[in-house]
């Protein structure tokens, strides 16, 4: 991995490149380095209304970069809280800090147990070593 990749461990991980923060009821989810990295630089965040329910495992935003449009996968189920703004007005955001700054929304967790299922740092970095 290069040395600019970085995998917070208070974090959890989804498969599909997605994370999530939890703090108590709440949790701030973005996408992980691999994904803004393998998209490129980011110029577009079609984010989700606030009240919008996500549910884990499906897509509830998009990002646009100069490389694709890719669907941001839900690392758990809650309901829409905030929207980050400064990634709608500013997407490069992600690519510069991905896990401050570059956060995407904040949700209240239907259910807390499915942090459980998530993977932590060293589960997720696994197979990214492979690729």
């Amino acid at each position: 991995m290069a040395a600019s990749e970085s995998y917070p461990d208070d974090l959890r991980y989804h498969p599909e490149h997605d994370w999530a923060r939890v703090d108590g009821d709440e949790a701030l989810l973005g996408i992980t380095w691999f994904a803004q990295d393998a998209l490129g630089e980011l110029v577009h965040f079609e984010a989700p209304e606030v009240g919008t329910a996500v549910k884990k495992d499906t897509a509830y935003a998009e990002v646009e970069s100069v490389k694709a449009v890719s669907d941001v996968v839900a690392p758990l189920s809650g309901e829409v809280l905030a929207v980050n703004q400064k990634v709608v007005d500013e997407p490069e955001t992600v690519n510069e800090d991905p896990y401050g700054d570059g956060w995407l929304v904040r949700i209240r967790l239907a259910d807390a147990g499915e942090r459980d299922a998530l993977l932590d740092v060293e589960a997720y970095k696994a197979p990214l070593a492979e690729q």
